[in-house]
């Protein structure tokens, strides 16, 4: 298969991945058929010894209701040393999220590690975002148009907004490299998995024992709920073994 094209926004080296890999959609439709999909998660990667989940107080979604299972496809941005007035009237913008939305395809979730204070993503890029086939964004940053996103019903994580753009504040370093979310690392391919109560990034030579694990502990908890609805008293409750 010939590479993917590069937009020349940043030099070609910085694109380490045109790529990436993606697991098979009936995997990621298991993953989006736990019923509890951060918690059953995050407890399979306690079992497994991976550190992997984001809580929602560190990083909230902007739409509530509303989760996600595809593969990472990564943005780094920095902080750039500028004077923001003459950067603004030259209108030198190093922004360059536009090559990562060239590479999508549909089902992939744009991870992003940014730079807070500023805009590391507005509503025009997250329209493009959504057009090119990103299901949603985990942004470690801030970024802007909240309701816009709301209004699009388009999935984004993120440590909060503002009214401030980036275009002059920042520079994207790297794209398909490894990100850091939060202090969980995140490659591309990693399987990002998200709801309302947070993120997981599931690393994707372990997607398959998360997994096995997820669906042990999904299946576990579900029959015991069903037993707690048919009122089953308390002391079966906790002397049967579920898992």
């Amino acid at each position: 298969m010939p590479e993917k094209k590069t937009l020349g926004r940043m030099p070609r080296e910085a694109i380490r991945l045109t790529d990436i890999p993606r697991p098979a959609k009936a995997i990621i439709d298991q993953f989006t058929a736990l019923v509890d999909l951060t918690g059953t998660l995050s407890d399979a990667c306690d079992e497994l010894g991976i550190v992997a989940v984001i809580p929602a107080y560190l990083m909230p979604p902007v739409n509530t209701g509303q989760r996600i299972v595809g593969p990472a496809l990564t943005v780094r941005n920095i902080a750039r040393d500028v004077q923001i007035h003459k950067a603004a009237n030259e209108k030198i913008n190093t922004q360059g999220e536009t090559e990562a939305h060239n590479l999508a395809e549909p089902g992939d979730v744009l991870v992003m590690q940014g730079v807070m204070g500023c805009s590391n993503m507005g509503g025009q890029s997250a329209t493009i975002a959504r057009r090119q086939g990103f299901i949603g964004a985990v942004v470690d940053a801030t970024v802007r148009d909240p309701d816009q996103y709301r209004g699009m019903g388009w999935p984004v994580w993120c440590r909060g907004f503002t009214p401030i753009t980036g275009k002059w504040r920042m520079q994207t370093v790297e794209v398909n490299g490894t990100v850091e979310i939060r202090g969980v690392p995140c490659k591309p391919g990693d399987l990002v998995c998200a709801d309302e109560a947070g993120v997981a990034i599931i690393p994707a030579d372990k997607i398959a024992a998360v997994l096995e694990l997820a669906l042990k502990i999904d299946g576990a908890d579900t029959k015991r709920k069903a037993d707690i609805d048919k009122g089953v008293s308390v002391s079966d409750l906790i002397t049967k073994k579920y898992k």
